[in-house]
Formats: structure tokens, C-alpha cells, sequence
């Protein structure tokens, strides 16, 4: 028997229903990107890394909020409705999962979007805004 077919799901409402579920919670680079380029840009992408990584290299229109800093106390300034999207470092950082997990706790939408600022920057090579230092020069 192939590797691939060892475990299947032969009900096809099911797998329906699993990918449903997986795409009400995720996006892609691609999708965030293609959505800020037509100016359908109806959420708020947050980089939840550390200040200094945000400061380095962020995908554009990101705002900062480290996951350990959504509270309560500062996510005050945004509407119950707003979607949130965050992304962290890549695939190897569960920032991005920590963060959905505090917004969704406190009542917003969010999706993550995977591959983080890794897939943003270096596979995709979508626009980032970027620090330049004085050694870079």
C-alpha cells in the first residue's frame, strides 16, 4: 500500500469541512499582498515580533504589537470587528499562533498568515520597509 493512502479520508464532506475550518483561520503572503497592492486592504497586518526584529524589517502597512503586549488594555484603540492578521518570523515561531490565540480570546477576528515575515522577505520577495543603519551605508 502507498505512504500517501495509509490514512485517508474517504469522506469527502469531512475533508470538505477540515479545509473549511483550516482557511477561516489562515491566509498566505500571497493573499495579504495581492490585497494590499488592489487597495482592498479591510484589516490591520500585525508583525508580533520583538520591537527591534519589527525595526529591522516589517512586510508594509504592518504595525507592531509584540504577542506579550495584546492585552486587553491595549488592543482598547481597535473596534470589535477589526481582522486582525499577524505574522511572526516563519514557520519554525508560534508568535503568530500565541497572538491569535490572545486576539480571538479577547473577542477580534484573526487569521495568521504563514510563512511570516520569512516567506514575506525572502521567498516572495514582497515589499518590506526596512531600517537602514549607518554601516549600511
Amino acid at each position: 500500500m502507498s505512504n500517501v493512502r495509509y490514512v485517508i479520508e474517504k469522506d469527502t464532506k469531512q475533508a470538505h469541512q477540515y479545509f473549511s475550518d483550516k482557511l477561516a483561520f489562515e491566509t498566505d503572503c500571497s493573499d495579504v499582498y495581492a490585497d494590499i497592492k488592489s487597495g482592498n486592504h479591510d484589516f490591520v497586518l500585525v508583525d508580533v515580533r520583538a520591537r527591534e526584529a519589527f525595526l529591522k524589517s516589517h512586510a508594509i502597512t504592518a504595525i507592531n504589537i509584540p504577542h506579550g503586549e495584546i492585552t486587553q488594555d491595549r488592543m482598547q484603540e481597535f473596534n470589535k470587528d477589526t481582522l486582525f492578521i499577524v505574522y511572526c518570523w516563519g514557520p519554525g515561531c508560534n508568535g503568530a499562533s500565541k497572538a491569535a490565540q490572545k486576539l480571538s480570546e479577547l473577542g477580534y477576528l484573526v487569521k495568521e498568515m504563514l510563512g511570516g515575515i520569512h516567506y514575506w522577505e525572502d521567498f516572495e520577495r514582497y515589499p518590506v520597509n526596512r531600517r537602514v543603519d549607518d554601516a549600511q551605508k
